[in-house]
């Protein structure tokens, strides 16, 4: 007991406090439950001596327990908002699955690049694929070309890489498969949805239309005659569905691939040379249309086999219309240019229409989108997927030889304009009964 005690002190006691420590013990004093303290280092002679006069004048008493003290958790910093998105937004080439098997769409460099037509996974719909080589041309047109507007300078030397081009535009056999939901509806009907293959099952992760409010044909046809009223958001959706349901990357042109896909290698105001008059062997137009569009393909194609680059129906490009783009470009030499999209108006179409004179047909004609080509929408807010009074409006897709990386694919996908666009509109649409 004496050597215990003498630890615990850490002191040098007189014999006669032993003694009284000795007998408390005896009597019945138990130890105290209390945590023990680490030894002092060193201690004073004042400082023993004041230790021996406590021993001696305090009871020996036993101390109730303490609880052990719990550490409160820090109340960890509140989470950031996430950023409003939907995966049926998200860039397209993250989630592509393997390619289909198509030996003729397997290219590694721009020589080995052919001809070959996709079918759609699951359906008898077909679409032919058109290689365009890659190079340099001047965008725009000459100051001296008759039926030229300011927009169109000045010419600016752009740079190409290489890509295949629809040989048609997108017809309607194409489009509802997507926007109408024809695929998935053609699945459920057979059953076919407990065994999906991977690429119905990442293009049924993705957002499809609204139920258009009435005909978007307006009565014209509807077999083999190209899409039309589509938005351009609604376009760059249908080419997200397409390279999940192909395992290839599609999307909309440039404005400056179109304008270079149309030229085809020439200069001139028309792939087909300087006489407008040549249209009717090459366009449906204002003079030959009888008021509405045609079937795709029935005109000469231009010389890279491309059809009704001329006429029918203009062509959605992944750009947002400036006036003064050119101007902006100031003459130097650049690759790839692309105005991406911040707002719904104006947009990029290109080519002309059934509803068009031969100026606008031209190979460097511009126009930009307006409100008045959903004047009719009755909805409230309006389609963010359906242009009601544009007839005249369809598209063709591209797929690039070099497939982007994700970071490169964003610019040419759904912007963060866009996106919150679709968020508002599909908020609104939920409180619809």
């Amino acid at each position: 007991m004496y050597s215990v005690i003498c630890r615990r002190s850490g002191l040098q006691l007189p014999l006669g406090i032993l003694a009284v420590l000795i007998l408390a013990t005896i009597v019945g004093c138990r130890p105290s439950a209390t945590k023990q303290e680490p030894a002092a280092e060193s201690s004073t002679p004042e400082q023993s001596a004041a230790a021996d006069q406590s021993a001696e004048d305090t009871p020996v008493k036993e101390l109730p327990s303490e609880e052990p003290k719990i550490e409160e958790p820090k109340p960890e910093p509140p989470a950031e908002e996430p950023e409003a998105t939907d995966p049926a937004l998200e860039v397209a080439v993250k989630h592509m699955p393997k390619p289909v098997e198509n030996p003729a769409a397997e290219a590694k460099t721009e020589k080995d690049m052919k001809p070959y037509a996709e079918k759609v996974v699951g359906t008898d719909v077909k679409f032919e694929m058109v290689p365009i080589p890659g190079g340099v041309f001047k965008i725009g047109s000459p100051a001296d070309e008759e039926g030229r507007k300011d927009d169109e300078g000045p010419k600016v030397e752009v740079k190409i890489e290489p890509f295949w081009m629809g040989k048609c535009e997108v017809t309607w056999n194409e489009f509802e498969l997507w926007g109408l939901g024809l695929d998935k509806q053609r699945r459920d009907a057979k059953q076919q949805n407990a065994t999906l293959n991977v690429w119905d099952k990442t293009a049924d992760a993705l957002a499809i239309p609204t139920k258009p409010y009435s005909d978007m044909t307006f009565g014209m046809g509807k077999e083999g005659y190209p899409a039309i009223c589509m938005t351009q958001f609604s376009a760059k959706m249908y080419c997200k569905w397409l390279s999940a349901k192909t395992g290839r990357y599609y999307r909309l042109p440039t404005e400056a691939e179109w304008e270079y896909a149309c030229r085809a290698g020439t200069t001139g105001p028309y792939s087909f040379g300087d006489d407008p008059e040549k249209s009717d062997d090459y366009a449906w137009y204002t003079d030959n249309s009888e008021e509405q569009y045609h079937k795709v393909g029935k005109k000469k194609p231009n010389p890279w086999g491309l059809h009704d680059m001329h006429g029918n129906v203009c062509e959605w490009c992944l750009d947002e219309y400036v006036a003064d783009r050119y101007k902006q470009l100031d003459g130097k030499p650049v690759e790839s240019p692309l105005v991406i999209v911040t707002k719904m108006y104006p947009q990029v179409v290109r080519g002309g229409a059934w509803t068009d004179e031969t100026d606008l047909l031209r190979s460097a004609a511009r126009r930009g989108s307006n409100p008045d080509w959903r004047a009719q929408d009755p909805q409230i807010p309006q389609s963010i997927w359906y242009h009601t009074d544009a007839d005249f409006v369809g598209f063709r897709v591209v797929r690039p030889l070099r497939v982007p990386t994700a970071e490169e694919a964003a610019r040419y996908e759904v912007t963060e304009f866009e996106k919150e666009e679709y968020l508002d509109y599909q908020e609104v649409q939920a409180g619809k009964e």
